[in-house]
């Protein structure tokens, strides 16, 4: 099949002479599938439209935030009244108090919060918090985790045995990663060996309690239930970034899913309803030394946003509706088996699995427990994979180390279009 993309291409090919790479985040360019990206023109509910008119079912949901639907109705209400009483205020208004009710209520570490424009934002905020909290300089993060693209971050993990970060990126100097320790996922035993190496050194420990950014990775059993045993006996604190997982696999993130209460939480996508939105919060304790109750500065011209805080209310208000986690998980399921038997049954080897409305297709025979195991997968056939799908109007993560989204608009025709679609694809793959 051939997708006229005419346009696409036409106006991708102006933006490479505009924007590095063409783009304003890097996967955007389809650099690890092959082929151009497609422009998108307009978005509403389980759909896209292009610039060429093409219509797909979309699983990227603009990488989370639309778990209720593109251009959700009454979302977009929401904002057009907003509009009406300006766009910035740089000031506070009543609605950060509203939505911030609504994450104090719903996650069960938060007792207080404090509102940024982004999950970078908000782990680069929670970092700071969390060596002041301490007095600790040194952290430990896993391999495949991704917590935004600050210094301190972007490093390169260590296989086997946790191993000092080295710098992942130009421009990074070996200072700013010198206190990042790294381990792979679900791996306690080498949480174990880093704070036994580094006594009272270890700030905290930070991860992604589901990874989705180098695929869709679960906890082991066990393995979240370790890391709060290790962080209290060595005194550390445990952070849960849950900007991709907060109210996407419960209502609560993670942390309700599993019924293990981090000590600070990150947030964002969900909670600014496809508005730029982060967060963190946690004890109150901890969070009254962020500026101005304490000394830890953090500010943000834009933190706290009308907009942003319009279109999270109505977003959570939205998914807290009975009845609606129940449903994501039976379509989302319903697609992931599907996929999984469709490769079993046209002779390739894959693994993968859903929680709730996150999913995860890689094509290794597995199991898939960390970054390492990820790596295993034959990423030239999921590139050809994924081309062969947005030929058939399914719009999927242009990466083999993305997690898949389903939202509340997915209809069960949709699931099963996107199977048929798959069956299609893989048994000429």
């Amino acid at each position: 099949m051939t997708l006229n993309t005419t346009k696409s291409q036409e106006i991708f090919a102006a933006a490479q002479n505009l924007m590095p790479g063409g783009v304003s985040s890097p996967v955007r360019a389809f650099k690890s599938v092959g082929g151009q990206p497609i422009v998108f023109d307009r978005v509403n509910g389980a759909y896209i439209w292009d610039v060429d008119g093409n219509k797909y079912i979309d699983y990227v949901g603009t990488w989370g935030p639309a778990i209720c639907g593109h251009a959700h109705p009454e979302v977009i209400s929401a904002l057009q009244a907003a509009l009406d009483k300006g766009t910035s205020f740089g000031a506070p208004c009543v609605l950060e108090n509203v939505l911030a009710e609504m994450v104090i209520d719903a996650v069960p570490s938060i007792e207080m919060v404090r509102f940024v424009n982004s999950g970078t934002e908000a782990c680069m905020a929670v970092l700071r918090l969390m060596r002041a909290f301490t007095g600790r300089e040194k952290v430990i993060k896993f391999e495949g985790c991704y917590h935004g693209h600050a210094d301190m971050f972007l490093v390169k993990a260590g296989s086997g045995v946790a191993t000092l970060g080295l710098p992942d990126s130009p421009g990074v100097p070996k200072s700013a990663t010198s206190g990042t320790l790294t381990a792979p996922y679900n791996d306690l035993e080498a949480v174990k060996a880093l704070f036994d190496q580094n006594p009272d050194e270890i700030a905290g420990v930070i991860l992604e309690p589901v990874v989705g950014n180098a695929g869709f990775i679960p906890p082991d059993a066990g393995f979240l239930e370790g890391l709060r045993e290790i962080t209290q006996e060595n005194g550390a604190l445990l952070v849960f970034d849950e900007v991709m997982t907060g109210f996407r696999i419960a209502y609560g993130g993670a942390q309700e899913k599993f019924g293990i209460t981090p000590d600070l939480t990150t947030m964002g996508k969900v909670i600014g309803g496809g508005l730029p939105v982060g967060a963190y919060g946690g004890r109150r304790d901890i969070m009254s030394m962020i500026a101005p109750a304490g000394p830890v500065y953090q500010a943000g011209t834009l933190s706290g946003n009308p907009l942003a805080m319009t279109a999270g209310i109505k977003t959570l208000e939205l998914l807290r509706k009975p009845g609606n986690f129940e449903y994501l998980e039976k379509i989302t399921k319903k697609l992931s088996d599907g996929l999984l038997k469709i490769a079993q049954e046209t002779g390739h080897q894959a693994c993968g699995g859903s929680i709730s409305a996150m999913f995860g297709l890689f094509f290794t025979a597995g199991p898939v427990h960390n970054y390492e195991d990820a790596k295993k997968s034959d990423t030239a056939k999921f590139g050809r994979f994924h081309r062969g799908m947005l030929e058939r109007g399914i719009y999927l993560a242009p990466s083999q180390f993305e997690a898949g989204f389903t939202s509340l608009s997915h209809t069960e025709e949709d699931i099963e279009a996107t199977l048929a679609a798959a069956r299609d694809v893989m048994s000429n793959l």
